[in-house]
């Protein structure tokens, strides 16, 4: 059974950096990342620290140095209301932010190893939107007004679409995270009205730059939109542990075309014993067993786990085939 680790900020930890030092600079950001690979040799691999933060801090948004190994966060949102978001211009990939350098990092990690599938992150409307007027306030203007949140999101799309050309240029692939959208946060009903509209036009789009279905990844309670996330044609959905993972595999099992990856408890992974592994990873295997095209994912590894317990769960996995 195929193992994926979602790696990030644990990149850091493989060159003795902190997720701060490593986030702010390209060549941090290759090394940590083929170190975490040379150590996995994990699949995909996808570049980035902060990944949330990438396309906020490209319109404006300041991301602040945290303490010791914590993850960079936004500590100014540099909009006040959803109706300047329709006013701003699409991000230029090639000057704004971090964003060149976060791709050149993926090219050079391409080049390195050739036989790695290499992922650039790419930022949904609504995680992008929230980290540029607040959560609070674009959910109460969801509600409020649904008609102009819906318009903002889709004003956001055209610099996604701009993102992922250049991705395409630098022969890497895509990964599209969209995990500000999930239910409870957003209701599944508004996901419909506002979100939806939005995220089955960037799917579309980016899916016809790239020439290929995209995965999306939403992580939390995703089981009650998992139909709408379908309606966007990717090729690749998770089953967060947070979400109840059999009603999700029942709403997907008439689509064995999609990838489907199970995501295990993140915290037994991260600081687990090696029993406690092993059941968690027996639990999920029976969850997917007999549905094709399906994998085991981690979630996002935090900086502090213990790579020995990934390689050991990776190493499980591959002598209990």
């Amino acid at each position: 059974m195929q193992i994926s680790p979602s790696v990030y900020e644990h990149a850091a930890r493989f060159i003795g950096k902190t997720p701060w030092e490593v986030s702010r600079d390209g060549d941090l950001i290759f090394q940590a990342h083929a170190a975490a690979y040379e150590f996995y040799r994990h699949t995909p691999v996808m570049p980035g620290i902060d990944i949330y933060n990438l396309e906020p801090e490209a319109y404006g948004a300041v991301i602040e140095q945290p303490d010791g190994h914590n993850i960079p966060a936004i500590g100014k949102h540099p909009l006040s209301s959803v109706e300047e978001l329709l006013e701003l211009p699409p991000l230029n990939p090639e000057s704004d932010g971090r964003i060149a350098m976060q791709i050149e990092a993926a090219r050079r990690l391409r080049a390195e190893f050739p036989e790695a599938d290499i992922r650039v992150p790419v930022s949904g409307p609504f995680s992008i939107a929230s980290n540029l007027v607040g959560f609070d306030n674009l959910l109460l203007n969801a509600i409020t007004d649904p008609e102009q949140t819906r318009a903002a999101m889709i004003h956001l799309v055209e610099g996604q679409v701009r993102f992922a050309r250049a991705i395409k240029q630098a022969e890497v692939g895509v990964a599209f995270f969209e995990s500000a959208a999930c239910p409870p946060m957003l209701s599944p009903a508004l996901f419909r009205e506002v979100e939806l509209p939005a995220l089955k036009q960037i799917m579309q789009r980016i899916g016809e730059v790239t020439g290929r279905p995209v995965p999306c990844i939403i992580g939390g309670n995703t089981e009650p939109v998992v139909d709408e996330m379908l309606e966007t044609g990717t090729g690749y959905l998770i089953a967060p542990f947070e979400t109840n993972q059999e009603l999700f595999l029942k709403k997907t099992a008439n689509r064995p075309d999609v990838m489907l990856r199970a995501n295990m408890d993140l915290r037994i992974i991260a600081s687990g014993t090696h029993e406690q592994i092993i059941a968690e990873y027996n639990r999920v295997k029976n969850l997917i067993a007999g549905r094709p095209n399906a994998c085991i994912g981690t979630g996002a590894l935090p900086f502090e786990t213990d790579p020995e317990n990934v390689r050991f769960l990776m190493e499980h996995a591959a002598a209990s085939e």
